[in-house]
């Protein structure tokens, strides 16, 4: 599949997976971790449906693996099997993923940074992708993020360790989701409560029911059920 051609660009849409695997706990203990079927199957079918293309990217364009608990109906629902076969699927199709550090965000229309608990293991701090956050806020472009996602929205600081989205209204997975999930405990640190720290006007709704916000070119979802809400809102501002 040809990856790139900015003669496309207003059509395309990026979306930057983490590469982890695992996630270590506070007693050192390692949880395996990976994409969220329907995180990224969810917002892709919306993008594809609206024409779109859509390229996948992450650090040095590892594949991170699918998240069982994703594929498990007792956790993820009942439709859970279709999102994981439309992300396998896609992902397939599309190839090799790129390399982070040589994506040019003039190619994209936007970006989505789905979940996952990898984000709050490496794309939380990836300077790559930091810089490509601050381009694509500069140029005005959506920027979406979901469940985990906004992890990936602590990397953009620039020099002087300032936030790029300090005191922008967003969504996350929530500590209460998360020790509804049974992750809270042992965690490095929480997202939502990250979030607030750092700056971010972060609110949510009832646990594991669709919640999303927009402030501007920021588009966050709180959970996988936020996913296909998150990506229709930015298919409406993208025209």
């Amino acid at each position: 599949m040809e990856h790139s051609g900015k003669d496309n660009s207003v059509r395309k849409i990026l979306i930057v997976m983490s590469a982890a695997d695992t996630w270590e706990r506070t007693d050192g203990s390692a949880y395996p971790t990976g994409y969220w079927a329907e995180e990224l199957a969810a917002p892709h079918q919306k993008f594809a449906e609206a024409g779109f293309t859509v390229d996948f990217a992450a650090p040095g364009g590892v594949r991170q693996p699918l998240d069982r608990h994703s594929a498990d109906p007792a956790v993820a629902g009942a439709d859970c099997g279709r999102y994981v076969e439309h992300a396998e699927k896609a992902l397939r199709e599309f190839g090799p993923l790129l390399k982070l550090s040589e994506v040019d965000i003039d190619d994209y229309a936007a970006v989505v940074l789905p979940g996952g608990h990898g984000p709050v293991v490496d794309l939380h701090q990836d300077a790559d992708l930091g810089r490509l956050l601050t381009a694509a806020d500069a140029a005005g472009k959506p920027i979406g993020a979901v469940c985990h996602g906004p992890a990936a929205l602590l990397s953009a600081v620039d020099s002087e360790g300032r936030w790029l989205f300090a005191g922008r209204e967003m969504a996350a997975f929530t500590d209460e989701e998360e020790r509804l999930f049974g992750t809270a405990e042992g965690a490095p640190w929480l997202l939502a409560s990250r979030l607030r720290e750092w700056g971010a006007k972060h609110s949510g709704g009832p646990a594991y029911q669709p919640f999303t916000l927009r402030d501007g070119n920021l588009f966050t979802g709180q959970n996988p059920a936020s996913s296909a809400p998150m990506a229709e809102a930015m298919v409406a501002a993208l025209g």
